[in-house]
């Protein structure tokens, strides 16, 4: 399921020309680069290509260069966000532009507060038209805001501010002085900064509409001084007044709370706009307070109560359009984690609630999800924030739960999970959590994410762990991602070190003589390893897997899910030419014949016990045992094929009929050539589409005419071959006809 649609047309462009940059630009002598030919662009399609080059992680000194050109390229609304840009490449790139808005927020690359206050001031438009600046978590570096021509550069500068962000930033009470001074300022985020005094406030105090100031841990104002300056603020709507509860013990923050508890039981008269208030993680704060608080406040529309225990007040479910963040029920929960995606310290506080309120879900919650989602997106190095968030993917994805998801949010979840394996891949819980998210067969077969990548952290995870119950999911996924790989990826992951991980395996379980899905899926995972990847099969033969399995294939005679896997496997050894003198073994090559003949096993054993058996006997030249067991084996191949009865589920898929095609010579003997067409026409009954075109491209279909027309062929295999034929023809006929009747 996909509620959400295709992609816009313009993403799909922008996400083209960020792709093709190399190929769009040239450079200059600097090393930044400029578009060699460049239209007109519409002005927010600017703004655009810049924000899908930040969050695309491309924008750096060398592709920022391409906005040196002011006349195409017209920035209005610039967000170079959490990437790396040098204070040369700032000025040359964005100041010449007439700004509105800049988020440089967690910007790397040795750029300061100062650099672009005295970049933008710099260009006299920017003075006045710069509305909206972000600088979260960069340094200010108050100190370089020198004098420019007689007069100081500072925030003051940008006489048309009026909103301001500097939170996680090293801003002192000097420059807040300066800022107070904007004369249109009406929002300021001040939060997790070095400011101990607020009587700045005082020369806004007409203007300022919205101020956040959490954790000022710095703060340094007795009750009395910290309410005179908030009741003189009589412009302001909202009030952010949080703390990290996380982050203080009990003799902490006590002037913010008794100053909090005097403004929630006093007059409305103080702060009397006031339609906005969060005072989350203030433990002190009680419900007599927030009560006697909402009730005086007619107008107020949002009050934060995360962490305080005081968002249970009856009072707050009495107002219909109050939202509130707490912990109360879903909604505060939700809310809490919409509002306060940048604050690990209540992103961590609301999860750990929907984790308990998620638990039983029986029903798809997609909203909810995005929540989730958002949070670790915005949290990616907090292993607090993925422990929890990583649960309550679990929790939301789990059981039917996830196809009725969005795929597209699936996906993306997927891949944050990954990335959070990648991450911490020493904390046992967020692997067991990710690992439980991931074994879902919806997710793993058709959720779009690198399964390569996933299969990689996966096996290299259970290359390091013992805990059993996570070995059984992780064995699970590897045996499932393992399938859906290129030859080049499979490859990859065919490393002696994982063939031997996952023979221990067998082995333990062998060794008990247990039967259970670890040992099955562990089974299934070296045998896809071994598909068609004569390097892995040569890791296997190395690191003594055929002598186990030999045992395995013995001890396991009335387990045919276990001799299927174990004969599938020594299939794929069979077919590599190179490794057929190591399967040369008479006493195994007699036990898999009589597995062969025998009438009581099931068709899938026989079949596979056939496969392995007609490779090594396709080859005289390379046989290296008597001739009479060559002899029965080929009598007893023809003869027991024709009593197989067709099988209805799909019990074998190929990656390419490459192996089949040496078999199918007209000068093989007919227990050889039988198996093959037996084989070819299995698949092809059960899935004809996609096997017919393989059969075109790689030149089957050419034999089994051949075969079909060779005088010399026994009429068995004549009979199958015309009936794959006919299949196949079938199906290019009705094929046809379908696209005829769709053309023009």
């Amino acid at each position: 399921m996909d509620a959400e649609g295709p992609q816009a047309l313009c993403d799909l462009c922008l996400a083209q020309v960020c792709r093709s940059l190399d190929a769009l630009c040239s450079k200059r002598a600097d090393g930044s680069i400029c578009l060699s030919w460049a239209p007109l662009f519409p002005q927010e399609m600017a703004d655009q290509l810049l924000r899908k080059m930040a969050t695309k992680g491309i924008l750096n000194d060398t592709t920022v260069g391409i906005f040196r050109n002011c006349k195409e390229l017209r920035l209005r609304r610039a967000s170079i966000r959490c990437c790396s840009v040098s204070a040369e490449a700032f000025r040359l790139a964005l100041c010449p532009h007439r700004l509105q808005e800049l988020d440089a927020s967690w910007v790397s690359g040795g750029l300061t507060g100062a650099n672009i206050v005295i970049g933008l001031a710099s260009n006299p438009e920017c003075r006045s038209s710069l509305q909206r600046l972000s600088l979260t978590g960069l340094h200010v570096d108050s100190e370089s805001l020198a004098e420019d021509g007689g007069t100081r550069v500072g925030f003051s500068s940008l006489q048309g501010l009026r909103t301001l962000n500097l939170a996680n930033t090293d801003l002192t009470d000097a420059v807040l002085e300066d800022i107070c001074t904007l004369p249109q300022l009406e929002s300021l985020d001040i939060s997790c900064s070095a400011i101990s005094k607020l009587t700045a406030l005082l020369d806004c105090k007409n203007t300022l509409r919205s101020l956040i100031t959490h954790r000022l841990r710095q703060l340094d104002m007795s009750p009395a001084s910290l309410l005179f300056v908030l009741s003189q603020l009589h412009a302001l709507r909202h009030l952010d007044f949080s703390e990290d509860h996380f982050a203080v013990d009990d003799s902490d923050g006590k002037d913010g709370d008794e100053t909090l508890r005097q403004l929630l039981e006093g007059s409305p008269q103080v702060l009397p706009s006031l339609v906005s208030l969060d005072i989350s993680g203030r433990k002190r704060i009680t419900e007599a307070a927030v009560r006697a608080f909402v009730e005086a406040r007619g107008g107020l529309f949002f009050l934060g109560l995360l962490a305080t225990e005081a968002s249970s007040c009856d009072v707050l479910s009495s107002r219909k359009n109050l939202k509130v963040t707490g912990d109360a029920n879903e909604d505060q929960v939700c809310e809490a984690l919409r509002r306060y995606r940048d604050r690990e310290c209540f992103v961590r506080e609301a999860l750990v609630h929907l984790y308990n309120l998620t638990t039983d879900i029986d029903k798809p919650r997609p909203d909810i999800l995005k929540l989730v989602l958002s949070a670790m997106q915005s949290h990616t190095n907090s292993l607090h924030v993925h422990l929890v968030a990583t649960a309550c993917v679990f929790n939301l994805t789990t059981q039917n739960l996830a196809e009725a998801m969005p795929l597209s949010l699936l996906s993306s979840t997927v891949t944050q999970l990954l990335y959070a394996m990648k991450t911490f891949p020493n904390h046992q819980q967020v692997q067991k959590n990710c690992l439980l998210a991931l074994c879902s067969d919806y997710i793993l077969q058709d959720v779009p994410f690198d399964k390569y990548l996933a299969a990689m952290l996966v096996i290299n995870w259970l290359c390091s762990h013992e805990d059993p119950t996570l070995q059984r999911m992780a064995v699970a996924v590897i045996s499932i991602l393992v399938a859906k790989l290129s030859t080049e990826e499979t490859a990859q992951l065919g490393k002696d070190v994982f063939i031997m991980k996952l023979l221990a395996i067998v082995q333990q379980k062998a060794m008990l003589g247990v039967v259970d899905s670890t040992l099955k899926f562990a089974l299934s995972a070296l045998w896809n390893l071994t598909d068609e990847m004569p390097t892995a099969a040569r890791n296997f033969i190395e690191c003594q897997g055929l002598e186990l399995y030999e045992e395995v294939l013995e001890s396991y005679y009335t387990e045919p899910s276990i001799q299927q896997k174990v004969l599938g496997l020594l299939n794929n050894i069979a077919e590599v030419e190179v490794l057929q003198a190591d399967l040369m073994r008479e006493d195994l090559l007699e036990h898999i014949l009589s597995l062969l003949q025998d009438s009581q096993v099931e068709v899938g054993v026989r079949y596979f016990a056939g496969g392995t058996l007609a490779q090594l006997a396709s080859r005289p030249e390379a046989w290296t045992l008597g001739d009479e067991l060559r002899s029965t084996i080929l009598k007893h191949l023809h003869a027991s094929i024709m009593t197989w009865t067709q099988l209805e589920r799909e019990m074998v898929s190929y990656r390419s009929f490459s192996p089949f095609c040496p078999l199918l010579q007209t000068l093989q003997p007919s227990g050889v050539q039988l198996w093959a067409v037996w084989a070819i026409h299995l698949v092809c009954s059960q899935n004809t589409s996609h096997y017919s075109s393989m059969m075109e491209k790689e030149g089957v279909t050419e034999l089994l005419k051949a075969l079909a027309a060779h005088p010399e062929t026994h009429a068995d295999i004549k009979g199958l071959s015309d009936s794959i034929l006919r299949m196949v023809e079938q199906h290019h006929s009705h094929s046809g006809s379908f696209y005829n009747q769709m053309g023009p």
